[in-house]
Protein backbone atom coordinates (compact mmCIF):
# COMPACT_ATOMS: atom_id res chain seq x y z
CA UNK A 1 0.00 0.00 0.00
CA UNK A 2 1.66 3.41 -1.27
CA UNK A 3 0.99 6.38 0.94
CA UNK A 4 0.43 9.85 -0.83
CA UNK A 5 2.85 12.34 -0.14
CA UNK A 6 0.70 15.42 -0.01
CA UNK A 7 -1.68 13.30 2.51
CA UNK A 8 1.56 12.56 4.70
CA UNK A 9 2.32 16.51 4.12
CA UNK A 10 -0.68 17.67 5.24
CA UNK A 11 -1.35 15.12 8.56
CA UNK A 12 2.49 16.12 9.43
CA UNK A 13 1.66 20.17 9.24
CA UNK A 14 -1.42 18.94 10.72
CA UNK A 15 -0.36 17.36 13.64
CA UNK A 16 2.40 20.01 14.74
CA UNK A 17 -0.09 23.21 14.07
CA UNK A 18 -2.81 21.69 16.06
CA UNK A 19 -0.36 20.60 18.75
CA UNK A 20 1.25 23.86 19.36
CA UNK A 21 -1.43 26.33 19.16
CA UNK A 22 -4.79 24.44 19.29
CA UNK A 23 -7.00 22.97 16.78
CA UNK A 24 -9.70 25.92 16.95
CA UNK A 25 -6.96 28.67 16.63
CA UNK A 26 -5.66 26.73 13.20
CA UNK A 27 -7.75 26.97 9.76
CA UNK A 28 -7.42 24.79 7.03
CA UNK A 29 -5.56 27.80 5.05
CA UNK A 30 -2.67 27.52 7.82
CA UNK A 31 -2.28 24.21 7.19
CA UNK A 32 -2.82 23.99 3.27
CA UNK A 33 0.22 26.87 3.68
CA UNK A 34 2.71 24.84 6.27
CA UNK A 35 2.17 21.53 3.86
CA UNK A 36 2.81 23.24 0.76
CA UNK A 37 -0.57 22.02 -1.36
CA UNK A 38 -3.81 23.44 -2.98
CA UNK A 39 -6.82 24.39 -0.29
CA UNK A 40 -8.40 22.16 -3.53
CA UNK A 41 -5.99 19.03 -2.77
CA UNK A 42 -6.72 19.80 0.70
CA UNK A 43 -10.15 19.58 0.44
CA UNK A 44 -10.28 16.45 -1.60
CA UNK A 45 -7.96 14.59 1.16
CA UNK A 46 -9.96 16.09 4.18
CA UNK A 47 -13.36 17.26 3.08
CA UNK A 48 -13.63 18.93 6.41
CA UNK A 49 -11.77 19.92 9.58
CA UNK A 50 -12.99 17.29 11.64
CA UNK A 51 -12.61 14.76 9.12
CA UNK A 52 -8.70 15.78 9.09
CA UNK A 53 -8.53 16.37 13.12
CA UNK A 54 -10.07 12.88 13.13
CA UNK A 55 -6.83 11.35 10.82
CA UNK A 56 -4.67 13.78 13.00
CA UNK A 57 -5.72 11.82 16.19
CA UNK A 58 -5.73 8.48 14.78
CA UNK A 59 -2.14 9.12 13.43
CA UNK A 60 -0.75 10.67 16.89
CA UNK A 61 -2.40 8.18 18.90
CA UNK A 62 -0.99 5.16 16.73
CA UNK A 63 2.57 6.58 16.53
CA UNK A 64 2.77 7.54 20.47
CA UNK A 65 1.52 3.88 21.94
CA UNK A 66 3.95 2.36 19.47
CA UNK A 67 6.98 4.56 20.95
CA UNK A 68 5.98 4.11 24.26
CA UNK A 69 5.79 0.82 23.90
CA UNK A 70 8.97 0.42 22.47
CA UNK A 71 10.73 2.56 24.85
CA UNK A 72 9.49 -0.07 27.37
CA UNK A 73 10.14 -3.17 25.46
CA UNK A 74 14.29 -1.88 24.92
CA UNK A 75 14.33 -0.53 28.61
CA UNK A 76 12.28 -3.89 30.21
CA UNK A 77 14.72 -6.23 31.63
CA UNK A 78 12.42 -7.64 34.14
CA UNK A 79 8.24 -6.98 33.54
CA UNK A 80 8.28 -4.56 36.67
CA UNK A 81 11.07 -2.81 35.07
CA UNK A 82 8.88 -2.48 31.76
CA UNK A 83 6.44 -0.49 33.80
CA UNK A 84 8.49 1.96 35.26
CA UNK A 85 10.47 2.29 32.00
CA UNK A 86 6.75 4.07 31.25
CA UNK A 87 7.85 6.92 33.56
CA UNK A 88 11.30 7.54 31.99
CA UNK A 89 9.80 7.80 28.24
CA UNK A 90 7.32 10.18 29.56
CA UNK A 91 10.01 12.84 31.36
CA UNK A 92 11.50 12.22 27.74
CA UNK A 93 8.73 13.65 26.27
CA UNK A 94 8.36 16.12 28.81
CA UNK A 95 11.29 17.57 28.97
CA UNK A 96 11.18 18.36 25.07
CA UNK A 97 11.20 21.75 23.69
CA UNK A 98 7.90 20.96 21.73
CA UNK A 99 6.20 19.49 24.49
CA UNK A 100 2.28 21.06 25.16
CA UNK A 101 0.87 18.53 27.20
CA UNK A 102 -1.40 15.43 25.76
CA UNK A 103 -2.51 15.65 22.48
CA UNK A 104 -5.81 13.93 23.59
CA UNK A 105 -6.67 16.10 26.92
CA UNK A 106 -5.75 19.00 25.08
CA UNK A 107 -8.38 18.35 22.05
CA UNK A 108 -10.84 16.77 24.40
CA UNK A 109 -10.66 20.19 26.19
CA UNK A 110 -11.08 22.19 23.09
CA UNK A 111 -13.81 19.93 21.40
CA UNK A 112 -14.95 17.59 23.79
CA UNK A 113 -17.99 19.00 24.30
CA UNK A 114 -19.09 20.19 20.66
CA UNK A 115 -17.36 16.93 18.61
CA UNK A 116 -18.49 13.69 19.39
CA UNK A 117 -15.40 12.42 17.30
CA UNK A 118 -13.05 13.91 19.02
CA UNK A 119 -14.50 12.69 22.46
CA UNK A 120 -14.18 9.26 21.02
CA UNK A 121 -10.56 9.54 19.51
CA UNK A 122 -9.24 10.33 23.52
CA UNK A 123 -11.27 8.11 25.04
CA UNK A 124 -9.84 5.67 22.18
CA UNK A 125 -6.41 6.48 23.21
CA UNK A 126 -6.64 6.73 26.80
CA UNK A 127 -8.41 3.10 26.95
CA UNK A 128 -5.57 1.91 24.88
CA UNK A 129 -2.94 3.48 26.85
CA UNK A 130 -4.77 2.21 30.36
CA UNK A 131 -5.18 -1.55 28.66
CA UNK A 132 -1.76 -1.49 28.14
CA UNK A 133 -0.59 -0.03 31.51
CA UNK A 134 -2.74 -3.23 33.30
CA UNK A 135 -1.10 -5.45 30.88
CA UNK A 136 2.35 -4.55 32.35
CA UNK A 137 1.24 -4.30 35.97
CA UNK A 138 -0.38 -7.77 35.95
CA UNK A 139 2.92 -8.94 34.29
CA UNK A 140 4.87 -7.64 36.78
CA UNK A 141 2.76 -10.07 39.17
CA UNK A 142 0.37 -6.49 39.86
CA UNK A 143 -3.32 -6.21 40.01
CA UNK A 144 -4.98 -4.61 36.77
CA UNK A 145 -6.42 -2.31 39.48
CA UNK A 146 -3.60 -1.10 40.29
CA UNK A 147 -2.24 -0.52 36.74
CA UNK A 148 -5.29 1.29 36.55
CA UNK A 149 -4.22 3.56 39.63
CA UNK A 150 -0.31 4.01 37.94
CA UNK A 151 -2.36 5.16 34.54
CA UNK A 152 -3.82 7.66 37.12
CA UNK A 153 -0.44 8.58 38.26
CA UNK A 154 0.86 9.06 34.64
CA UNK A 155 -2.38 11.00 33.25
CA UNK A 156 -1.76 13.46 36.49
CA UNK A 157 1.82 13.86 35.30
CA UNK A 158 1.13 14.68 32.03
CA UNK A 159 -1.18 17.63 32.78
CA UNK A 160 0.75 18.50 35.90
CA UNK A 161 4.23 18.67 33.16
CA UNK A 162 1.96 20.43 30.60
CA UNK A 163 1.17 23.19 33.12
CA UNK A 164 4.62 23.14 35.11
CA UNK A 165 6.74 23.43 32.21
CA UNK A 166 9.04 20.74 33.83
CA UNK A 167 9.54 17.08 33.68
CA UNK A 168 10.06 16.41 37.40
CA UNK A 169 6.16 15.08 37.38
CA UNK A 170 7.33 11.94 35.84
CA UNK A 171 9.90 11.04 38.47
CA UNK A 172 7.66 12.11 40.83
CA UNK A 173 4.91 9.63 39.56
CA UNK A 174 7.53 7.19 38.68
CA UNK A 175 8.11 7.53 42.60
CA UNK A 176 4.51 6.81 43.47
CA UNK A 177 4.06 3.75 40.98
CA UNK A 178 7.09 1.97 42.78
CA UNK A 179 5.15 2.32 45.96
CA UNK A 180 1.77 1.65 44.36
CA UNK A 181 3.79 -1.76 43.39
CA UNK A 182 5.47 -2.52 46.45
CA UNK A 183 2.54 -2.55 48.42
CA UNK A 184 0.14 -4.46 46.15
CA UNK A 185 3.02 -7.24 46.30
CA UNK A 186 2.30 -7.14 50.12
CA UNK A 187 5.05 -4.43 51.31
CA UNK A 188 7.38 -6.67 50.24
CA UNK A 189 10.29 -3.35 48.62
CA UNK A 190 11.74 -4.79 45.45
CA UNK A 191 14.09 -3.18 43.10
CA UNK A 192 13.46 -2.01 39.49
Amino acid sequence: MSTDPARERILDSAEELFYARGIQRVGMDAVRDAAGVTLRRLYQLFPSKGDLVEAYLARRDARWLRSLAAHVDSAAHSPRAGLLAVFDWLEDWFARPDFHGCAFINSFGELGGTSPQVTAAARRHKDAFHAYLRELATAAGASADTGTQIALLAEGAMTTAAISGTPAPARQAKQAALLLLTLDAGGVAASA
